[in-house]
Parts: C-alpha cells; sequence; structure tokens
C-alpha cells in the first residue's frame, strides 16, 4: 500500500539548529496519526514539511507516491487546520469556508453549495451568515475545520488545533474529531504537545524528541512499553527507575518504567528484602478521580496515583510501596 505520507531520511535544519534530524517515517491512508512531543522537538517542522510551508534541507516526502519538493502548497492535495483558526473577520462564515474553492475560480453557487454541505458536517448549519467574531473559540474552530474539509483533501493537517479551547471544549471536541475522521476516511495528520490528547484520538502516535522521533505505535504501546527513559517520562509521567533498582525486581541492571496506577501503597512502613519498597510520603495532589502522591523511597522520588477516596497516609508517614512485577517495563539500553 503507497503511504499517504512518506518522509524518507528527511532534515530541516536553520543554520546550526537541526529542527528534523534525518527522519524516515511512513503515515497510512485513512490512519489518524499523532505527533506529540514539546515545544521545539521538530512536530510542527514536520506538519510545515508536508503542507510545504518549508523545504527538506535533505531527503524526500511524497504524498501518496508523488514528491513533494518543490511543489507549492496550493498544489498539494492537503490542507491545514491552525490552533488559531485565520479565519478572515470581514467575511462571513460562509465565504471563509468558501474561500479555498472562490480562490480555485470554482462558481459562486458552486462553492456556497459545499460550503454548506462543510458546515452541516460540523454542526453548524445555518451559521453561514454569521461574522467570525459572533461565534464562541468552539465553533470558529469549527468553521476553521470546514474550510479544509471543504477542498476534499486526501490529508488533513492539524495544527495544536485544540488548544486554545478549555477543557471540556476540548474533550468534546477530540471525540467529534475522531467521528469526524473515521466517516469521512481521510488521513488526518495531527500535531499536539498533550499527551492525553494524542493517545484518546490517534491510531498511532509519534513521540518527538530534539528532531527525532524516540518512539512510533499505537497508543497501547507507547504508554505502556515506553522504549526510552525520555518516552517514559513525558507520556503520562511514568516512574522511571535506574538499573539498580530494576535490577532488584527484575535480574537485569537495565533502565524501567512503572506507571504511577501499578503502585499499591500500602499504609505502615517497615518493607524489608523483597516484600516491598519502603518510602515516605512527601506530598498529595487531588486530580478529582484519583489522587497522585509523591513519595521518596531511600532519594528515589517515586509517584502513585490511587482512586478517590482510598485511605491516604499523612504528609511524612511512612508507608510500603508495593506492585506486580509484570508491570515493571525494561527499557532498551541507554535509552
Amino acid at each position: 500500500m503507497t503511504p499517504a505520507v512518506s518522509f524518507q531520511g528527511v532534515s530541516r535544519h536553520f543554520g546550526a539548529v537541526k529542527a528534523v534530524d534525518a527522519l524516515s517515517l511512513d503515515i497510512q491512508p485513512g490512519e489518524f496519526f499523532a505527533m506529540l512531543g514539546p515545544s521545539g522537538s521538530g512536530k510542527t517542522t514536520c506538519l510545515r514539511l508536508i503542507a510545504g510551508f518549508e523545504q527538506p534541507t535533505a531527503g524526500s516526502i511524497s504524498i501518496f507516491g508523488e514528491r513533494a519538493e518543490g511543489v507549492p502548497p496550493y498544489r498539494r492535495n492537503v490542507n491545514t487546520v491552525f490552533q488559531d483558526y485565520a479565519l478572515f473577520p470581514h467575511l462571513n462564515v460562509l465565504d471563509n469556508v468558501a474561500y479555498g474553492l472562490m480562490v480555485k475560480g470554482t462558481g459562486k453557487a458552486e462553492r456556497h453549495k459545499a460550503a454548506e454541505e462543510a458546515l452541516a458536517l460540523v454542526r453548524l448549519p445555518g451559521y453561514g451568515a454569521r461574522r467570525p467574531g459572533q461565534l464562541s473559540g468552539g465553533q470558529r474552530q469549527r468553521v476553521a475545520l470546514a474550510r479544509a474539509l471543504v477542498n476534499q483533501p486526501k490529508v488533513l493537517l492539524l495544527d495544536e488545533p485544540l488548544g486554545a479551547l478549555d477543557l471540556k471544549l476540548r474533550e468534546d471536541m477530540q471525540e467529534e474529531l475522531k467521528s469526524l475522521q473515521k466517516a469521512l476516511g481521510i488521513t488526518f495528520v495531527f500535531v499536539t504537545h498533550d499527551q492525553g490528547e494524542a493517545l484518546s484520538m490517534a491510531d498511532r502516535v509519534a513521540v518527538f524528541n530534539e528532531g527525532r522521533i524516540a518512539q512510533v505505535g499505537a497508543p497501547q504501546d507507547i504508554y505502556q512499553k515506553p522504549a526510552t527513559r525520555f518516552v517514559a517520562d513525558f507520556v503520562g509521567s511514568s516512574n522511571v527507575l535506574p538499573p539498580d533498582f530494576v535490577q532488584r525486581w527484575s535480574g537485569q541492571k537495565r533502565w524501567g518504567s512503572l506507571r504511577p496506577e501499578a503502585i499499591r501503597v500500602n499504609l505502615g512502613g517497615g518493607a524489608k528484602g523483597n516484600e516491598g519498597v519502603a518510602a515516605r510520603l512527601v506530598a498529595t495532589n487531588y486530580l478529582g478521580a484519583t489522587t497522585r502522591l509523591a513519595l521518596d523511597a531511600d532519594g528515589l522520588r517515586l509517584h502513585a496515583t490511587v482512586p478517590a477516596g482510598s485511605a491516604l497516609p499523612r504528609e511524612g508517614e511512612q508507608v510500603t510501596l508495593s506492585f506486580n512485577r509484570e508491570s515493571l517495563h525494561l527499557m532498551e539500553e541507554g535509552a
């Protein structure tokens, strides 16, 4: 199967800065693919390379088998949805959505019909006469999405599109975007720094770090089986465990990761040998459905997550930590 997007040894350098460094990656047709990473990790540069806003310093990019280097953005069968919506304030919603078709020379009646259909698709029927300033943030995001979809792109690029929305609206839009992508069957490439967003929406996730991909895989694999210390720490804030600690429990002197929810906190200290890990409660952080505990185990900082309503130790109290050894994931050497 020809990939929807293919990077082959792609680099993008800005002077001495390697924003993207010798990256190879295939994104499949119809896939909801997330590029996840902190600021400056290279994920947005990759999106701009697909869109044609940037050109690679080295390597090649193909979109459905066609080389993309040197092809201007308007000639690529992709569209981009930006975090700031980028709507024209002087145009009404219908003309904003139809703008791309107008640039292509589509007749007024045809482009307005297509725009109305796109607005219905994002659940904004009848909003065409309004101006962007009359809409809420969530509604403006839907208009931006409709404007991108009206051109029927093969690949839809989404650059932190939900970053400006409040939490409840962001969660609602996550569900809607995933549902819309499944219904349309379009390849979505979604850039975000929000781990929960990537894990909940994507079919596959690529975790970026310093211009390279640290790991790519299904959300469950990224979360449960991080390949490197960076991935373990960045995705879900796992406990990254040093080789001496891991050797005690696994017999192998390698770095390991242990998810906070895998740790059981037993009131009372005095753990000995392999009966458990003696620790002291440093702080609690109430999160609603769960409470996150910060613990000190002989100088090693650990975090555990317990359900709301669980009996909690007092700050400074000694506890014993335990976990199933199957929950301890061994990471790649030297990662």
